[in-house]
């Protein structure tokens, strides 16, 4: 049989030649000390590498997590760049639409049609993330509003939008189309 058992005297003579440095020959103590040195130090380095490895590991991960956060968030910002640019190029149709409505047509179940059509439209959007800009009794917001028109009038308040010639739009909080107003200046 081939086993690699130790036997008894190879764990007795083991243990008595790795004592307590009694066996060592009386020259040899120096060089067993200097070699657990060696070894301390060595474990030292290797313990020392290991946690510079382990952190350089940690900063690696943080950074590629916070390269696919972003790469993520990024990635959103296009979509929905994308998104606005496709509600701002129907934008047109949508005040057309607007337009047709405001026609007077002896045929009202056309009229009826259209309404229906434009309200989908309408709906379709919103919830895409389209919101109208409230306007007519507002206060100017040059941020919001774009002043076409300025008429003199002491009946309300400096600054207050008249009335509303196109209509703005925020899209998901961000304006897309400011609101082209007619605005009220006092009277000098």
């Amino acid at each position: 049989m081939d086993t690699k058992e130790p036997t008894l005297d190879a764990v007795e003579n083991a243990s008595t030649a790795a004592g307590d440095g009694a066996a060592d020959p009386p020259g040899n103590g120096s060089a067993a000390a200097s070699q657990i040195d060696a070894l301390t130090a060595e474990r030292d380095r290797l313990l020392k590498e290991k946690e510079e490895l382990v952190e350089l590991l940690r900063r690696r991960q943080a950074e590629f997590d916070n390269f696919r956060k972003r790469a993520e968030r990024e990635k959103a910002e296009v979509l929905e760049f994308a998104h606005s640019d496709s509600v701002r190029a129907i934008l047109p149709i949508l005040d057309d639409f607007e337009r047709a409505l405001r026609t007077e047509t002896a045929d009202k179940v056309y009229a009826r049609g259209m309404q229906m059509i434009y309200q989908r439209l309408g709906d379709a959007l919103k919830k895409l993330g389209l919101e109208t800009i409230t306007t007519k009794g507002q206060k100017f917001n040059p941020h919001l509003h774009h002043a076409v028109d300025m008429v003199e009038t002491g009946d309300v308040e400096e600054q207050t939008i008249l009335d509303e010639y196109q209509p703005g739009y925020n899209f998901r909080g961000r304006l897309l189309r400011p609101a082209m107003v007619k605005v009220a200046v006092t009277k000098k």
